[in-house]
C-alpha cells in the first residue's frame, strides 16, 4: 500500500482526562494485550501515513507519552491545564502547509476511516448520523450539505461528530486565523464554525457509514471498545 506523504496528521494528547479519574493521559489506557489507544492509533494510521508525518501536541505528564512512541514529533503545549483543543491544536497546525487530519488522543477507530479521509476532496467532519446526548459534540448542516453548526450545544444536532476531522490546504491559512483568535478554553470546533460563519468555508459531514469509531470520555465508552475488541 502506497502510503500518503503529503498529509499530515496531528494527535491532540495534552490533557489530564478527569472524567476517567485515571493518573496517566488518557491515551496511555490500556485496551487489549496491554496495547493502549495511542498503540492501536499509531498502529491504524502508519498503515496510511509515514511515521514522520505524524505529530502529537503533548502536556499532562508528556514524558511518558514520549517514551511510550519516541519515533514520532512532539510538539508541548504547556499551558495544557488552562487550554483545550483549540489552542493545543494551534500549537502543532502553525507550521504545517499540507492537508492536515486531527483526532483527539482518546478515540479508538476503524482504521478504513483513515483512508476515507484521505480520499475525500473536501474539508470534512467524520460523523455519525444518530441520537446525542449533551456531551457529545453534534452538527447541523445547510441546504448545500455542507457543516453549520457543531458544538456540544447544538439543537436539533443531525448526528455526531466523532472527533477526527480533515482540513484542506486551501483553507488552512483561514483555520490557523481563527484557532489563534478563539478563547483558551474553546475547543477547536468552535475556531470551525467561526471559519463557516465568518468566511463561508465549505466543510462536509464525512458519514462514517457503519464504521467502528468512539471517543473513551467516560468509563462505559471504555468498556465498549474493550467489548468491541473482544468481539475480534
Amino acid at each position: 500500500m502506497a502510503k500518503d506523504k503529503q498529509t499530515k496528521v496531528i494527535i491532540l494528547a495534552a490533557g489530564m482526562g478527569t472524567r476517567l479519574a485515571q493518573d496517566i493521559p488518557k491515551p496511555l489506557i490500556s485496551l487489549a494485550n496491554e496495547k493502549t489507544i495511542i498503540d492501536f492509533q499509531i498502529e491504524k494510521l502508519s498503515q496510511y501515513i509515514p511515521v514522520d508525518n505524524i505529530i502529537v501536541v503533548v502536556g499532562y505528564k508528556k514524558e511518558i507519552v514520549m517514551e511510550k512512541h519516541p519515533e514520532l514529533t512532539y510538539v508541548y503545549n504547556e499551558a495544557y491545564a488552562r487550554t483545550n483543543t483549540g489552542k493545543s491544536l494551534l500549537r502543532a497546525i502553525k507550521k504545517i502547509d499540507d492537508d492536515v487530519i486531527w483526532l483527539n488522543g482518546d478515540v479508538f477507530f476503524d482504521q478504513e476511516i483513515i483512508s476515507k479521509l484521505i480520499e475525500s476532496d473536501h474539508s470534512c467532519i467524520l460523523t455519525d448520523n444518530k441520537k446525542c446526548g449533551e456531551e457529545e459534540i453534534k452538527f447541523t448542516t445547510d441546504s448545500q450539505g455542507n457543516i453549520k453548526e457543531l458544538s456540544k450545544t447544538v439543537k436539533n444536532g443531525e448526528g455526531e461528530g466523532l472527533g477526527i476531522n480533515l482540513i484542506k490546504k486551501d483553507l488552512l491559512p483561514a483555520f490557523k486565523n481563527h484557532l489563534a483568535a478563539v478563547d483558551d478554553q474553546d475547543y477547536f470546533e468552535k475556531a470551525i464554525e467561526n471559519m463557516i460563519k465568518d468566511d463561508k468555508a465549505e466543510i462536509k459531514p464525512l458519514d462514517s457509514e457503519g464504521l467502528f469509531c468512539q471517543e473513551i470520555d467516560f468509563e462505559e465508552d471504555l468498556l465498549s471498545v474493550k467489548k468491541k475488541l473482544q468481539e475480534k
